[in-house]
């Protein structure tokens, strides 16, 4: 049956979908001896589908090949399975190399706390897809004294090229500080809804993703779970 590559490299846990979209780009994958474009079908039956030149081997899906991580991302690494630049620093390098293992969902590179990573593309595709709608919370600092207009303006929810964009929860830290939680994950969103209620973000960090906790994690440290 013929698929879209990223979604036969994601089940074969090789790469989540947006992992191996980059991979695609890159020109590391070829199906039949031809480097793949984006876009491109294959039958994992039928085709030769190689990553960097090693032929793709049929997953089973026997939990045990697989690793979770999480991670305290500090600012300043991003969320990508290779550089754009020189300098660019990975948040995959701060977990073991090997297997390869890529990062569930995404956290800018000016932003720190929770990422977890693995090599398991089921769960990545049920963290990740919007109809699971998965919790996340964030310790968040803005520029200017909190005030009950930007309050109401978060829950009540902005405007966004994707759509409304609302907190479900809120709990004010101090006057510059709040926890919030929101179970959508658009690009940079608590940041834009900031911006539109006329705040900018200081620093953020997110705490929690569904029940998986930051806690004692300091910056740039992991540590590897099973109960997942």
């Amino acid at each position: 049956m013929l698929e879209r590559l990223q979604k036969i490299l994601a089940r074969h846990a090789i790469a989540s979908r947006r992992a191996s979209e980059e991979l695609i780009l890159a020109g590391k994958i070829r199906v039949n001896g031809k480097i793949a474009k984006l876009g491109d079908k294959a039958d994992e039956e039928k085709d030769k589908i190689t990553i960097n030149n090693q032929q793709l081997t049929i997953n089973n899906k026997q939990s045990s090949n697989f690793v979770y991580y999480l991670l305290d991302k500090p600012v300043g690494y991003v969320c990508s399975l290779k550089k754009h630049s020189k300098d660019e620093k990975l948040a995959i390098d701060l977990v073991p190399k090997n297997p390869r293992v890529w990062t569930i969902g995404r956290l800018d590179k000016d932003s720190s706390g929770l990422l977890i990573l693995t090599n398991d593309g089921q769960l990545t595709q049920e963290l990740t897809h919007p109809k699971f709608e998965h919790e996340k919370e964030y310790l968040i600092t803005v520029d200017r004294k909190i005030t009950a207009h930007f309050l109401t303006g978060l829950k009540k929810g902005v405007k966004l090229t994707e759509g409304l964009a609302q907190a479900d929860k809120i709990i004010e830290v101090n006057q510059k500080q709040l926890f919030l939680t929101l179970h959508q994950g658009w690009k940079r969103q608590i940041r834009r809804m900031c911006y539109a209620l006329g705040y900018h973000v200081i620093s953020l960090q997110r705490i929690r993703i569904g029940r998986w906790k930051l806690g004692n994690l300091k910056e740039g440290e992991y540590k590897k779970i099973s109960n997942i």
